[in-house]
């Protein structure tokens, strides 16, 4: 090994280990007797079966993983030794520098992997002697099925002790353990002859961990059990029998995990800010109930064990092939993923979806062409389909619309909440006292006509901000908050939050939404909360979808800035009487029936790569409308096998210049569908609606295909992750593939079931 004091680390190592092994089976035996070992195999739904011993495993899990990290350091530390003794370097450090200190990422293997002291000392035993001689043994190959080979050996030879997980995986320095590694865990080189290609697996089953976030979302789960199930049967009695394929998902939620900081946890029980845990509580409602198995993570260490990470520093591919026919995340687990995912995250990406309430558009999606053009943002670039992103509202059509669920009330709740309303009381929306900031004037007016309740949050002090007319309730938990809104005639906005769930349960509940107008609108161009947000939406009003979809006498947006025309609105409010109303999308069986088509028809996996240049498109199987103003299926073409939304469902118009194809469809009734934009990508669209291309060119552009009127130029995409709803110039007129769609349900075509 190179010298006596080598030799004495080693051996209080091994002690080290042996006296550790012996603590971890000791607490093992002991808490396989109790209900936490048979809840660590529960493949179902978690929340309502969190494990009361969490304390004790996790000594038991921190002692398996101090166990792997010290073997896998003596393994390292042998194959670099023995290395350099056959080198003549036996005086070397006995940590070397490039492949890190005793603190990198372990292993994730449960109590019942970690290896014993026994077991790591047979390996040490039986390690081969490394020779400058087994050098010449393997040569990378010239093969042109593999034009990276050679490349990727010479990079590792200069930097395979840069990160912990290729020794993990059996790189030792020699050419062999280069290409073996190169052809088994990666796949840049051919498979050496006489290998045996089976990947080594592992099985890692972490617990979930409980939290305040997961208790709220366990306690909003309960409370709506009766309506999941009502739905359910609804949905199956719709669907009759069509076939359902019950997929394998992990569903991470990484904005819980402590790297990404505690945002909501003080104050989550109280009545926080909940927007966030109110959508994920009823995504993983809606993935039991729709018969997935699940996995549910909120740490990293669970995120690893999952996916088969390897120790280092994440240049490595994943242990085993990714178990998970989806993965559900967000915008810090998809970073976590990426980070430590290695190659595996180019491969698997296909399969995540990322919930994001704001919306991600194509231009901010794609890295080149956001970094080319000004796009790039903290959140964007990630070159996934724009369809994978998940909203919140269906404001952004080029991703697809995940929503959430407010409660549903039958009809004798319903009149019992219209005979129990006091037609004068009012409920600000704002839990934060800097929203009440500035609003003294039209408190004052609303105070004129309603008693005014508010819920903020304070400590001990009444926030000055808000005045002392306003009967404050601090934060309320949710059963109390909706039995508020009961009894309120009026929610009030003050043009902040934006888009939260709050103004659809007051509607369900009966009350009247009041809410500012924005002039300008706004943007990430001119309102600090929107900057750097992965997209240039422009937000006309606090509540988007309650203006647009919902509407009068439901919904009110006016101009707070003008006092005649806000005064007038709340006088035309208390005249008004309202039935408790939800859009159908957001009951619990819309949910299911959204979901259930996501996952059953969205396959991101077998997406279709660039036109190459040159190709010449197939004819379009559409043909003018009778009137003579936009692009209709052709009734004697038959569908596009595989395509989803189906094909004859599309609509294509010729917006004016500057208009955005999210835009031009509303106008007619319908939604902008991008998966229809390769269908239009031709000269023969432009030829059939009767445009005149002089020239026709293809480029990437988030605009495209797109007619150029000075010039009388055609322009057709060249990158199909650029095809977008969204965007407008006053130099094109935009090519705009729209569809129809269910009644209350804007995210599913007619025919999409």
């Amino acid at each position: 090994m190179g010298g006596p004091e080598s030799r004495g680390v080693l051996r209080k190592m091994s002690d080290l280990l042996e006296l550790m092994v012996k603590r971890m089976d000791a607490l093992a035996r002991l808490e396989n007797s109790g209900e936490l070992h048979r809840a660590a195999g529960d493949r179902h739904f978690a929340l309502d079966r969190l494990p009361p011993g969490a304390g004790l495993m996790e000594r038991i899990q921190a002692i398996a993983q101090n166990v792997s990290d010290i073997a896998v350091k003596v393994d390292q530390i042998l194959r670099h030794s023995l290395l350099l003794h056959s080198k003549g370097g036996a005086g070397a450090p006995l940590y070397p520098r490039e492949a890190g200190g005793p603190d990198q990422p372990t292993p994730h293997t449960s109590a019942s992997q970690a290896p014993s002291s026994t077991q790591l000392l047979s390996k040490m035993a039986s390690l081969p002697t490394v020779s400058e001689g087994r050098r010449d043994q393997c040569e990378a190959p010239s093969d042109p099925k593999f034009p990276d080979c050679a490349g990727k050996v010479e990079w590792m030879r200069a930097r395979w002790t840069s990160d912990p997980c290729y020794a993990f995986f059996g790189v030792d320095g020699t050419e062999c353990s280069f290409l073996t590694y190169l052809s088994e865990v990666e796949w840049f080189c051919p498979p050496l002859p006489g290998r045996n290609q089976t990947a080594t697996q592992m099985a890692p089953k972490p617990l979930p961990k409980a939290q305040r976030e997961i208790t709220f979302m366990k306690k909003r789960t309960k409370r709506l059990t009766g309506q999941w199930a009502l739905a359910a049967q609804r949905l199956a009695q719709k669907l009759g029998g069509i076939q359902r394929d019950q997929k394998q998902i992990l569903v991470h939620i990484g904005f819980l995990t402590e790297e990404s900081g505690d945002v909501f946890s003080p104050r989550v029980l109280k009545g926080g800010p909940l927007g966030e845990m109110v959508q994920w509580a009823d995504i993983l409602a809606t993935l039991h109930v729709l018969g997935h198995a699940l996995r549910i993570t909120v740490s990293l260490k669970e995120l690893q064990s999952n996916l088969g990470v390897p120790p280092g520093r994440g240049n490595c591919p994943l242990t085993v092939p990714l178990p998970f026919d989806l993965i559900y995340t967000d915008y810090h687990g998809l970073q976590q993923m990426k980070q430590h995912m290695g190659l595996s995250f180019r491969k698997y990406r296909c399969r995540i979806r990322v919930i994001d309430t704001f919306g991600t558009e194509p231009a901010y999606n794609h890295e080149e062409y956001a970094t080319l053009h000004g796009y790039r943002t903290n959140w964007g670039y990630w070159n996934l389909n724009p369809k994978q992103f998940m909203t919140m509202f269906p404001h952004t059509p080029d991703n697809s619309f995940m929503g959430f669920v407010s409660e549903e009330l039958n009809d004798t709740e319903k009149q019992l909440i219209k005979g129990g309303k006091a037609g004068n009381m009012a409920v600000v929306y704002g839990k934060e006292a800097s929203i009440w900031k500035g609003k003294e004037k039209s408190l004052g007016i609303l105070s004129k006509y309603m008693e005014i309740h508010g819920t903020v949050y304070y400590e001990s002090q009444r926030p000055p901000e808000v005045p002392a007319f306003v009967k404050n309730h601090g934060l309320l938990p949710q059963p109390e908050f909706q039995q508020l809104l009961r009894k309120a005639k009026l929610f009030i906005g003050f043009g902040f939050p934006y888009e939260g769930p709050a103004p659809l349960e007051a509607i369900a509940n009966g009350c009247v939404f009041l809410q500012s107008r924005f002039s300008p609108p706004h943007s990430s161009l001119n309102h600090e909360f929107f900057r750097g947000k992965p997209t240039s939406r422009e937000v006309f009003s606090q509540h988007p979808y309650a203006e647009n979809f919902i509407g009068k006498p439901h919904v009110w947006t006016v101009d707070y800035n003008n006092s005649d025309e806000f005064e007038a609105a709340i006088k035309a409010i208390m005249r008004t009487q309202v039935d408790p109303y939800l859009p159908y999308e957001y009951t619990c069986e819309g949910m299911l029936e959204r979901i259930h088509a996501y996952i059953q028809h969205q396959d991101f996996c077998a997406a279709p790569g660039p036109v190459p240049p040159g190709a010449r498109a197939p004819q379009s199987p559409f043909v003018l409308a009778p009137n003579a103003t936009h692009l209709e299926w052709a009734g004697n073409s038959s569908s596009v096998p595989g395509a989803w939304p189906p094909a004859h469902s599309l609509r294509a118009w010729l917006a004016a210049a500057g208009r955005a194809c999210t835009d031009v469809c509303l106008d007619h009734g319908l939604v902008c569908e991008p998966s229809f934009f390769p269908m239009l990508n031709s000269q023969d669209a432009f030829r059939k609606l009767q445009v005149p291309c002089d020239s026709t060119e293809s480029e990437m552009n988030h605009l495209y295909p797109a007619f150029a009127q000075p010039g009388q130029e055609c322009f057709l995409q060249k990158e199909p992750l650029l095809f977008s709803c969204a965007g407008s110039s006053t130099k094109y007129r935009r090519l705009c593939p729209c569809r129809d769609f269910r009644k209350g349900q804007v995210a599913l075509c007619q025919d999409c079931l």
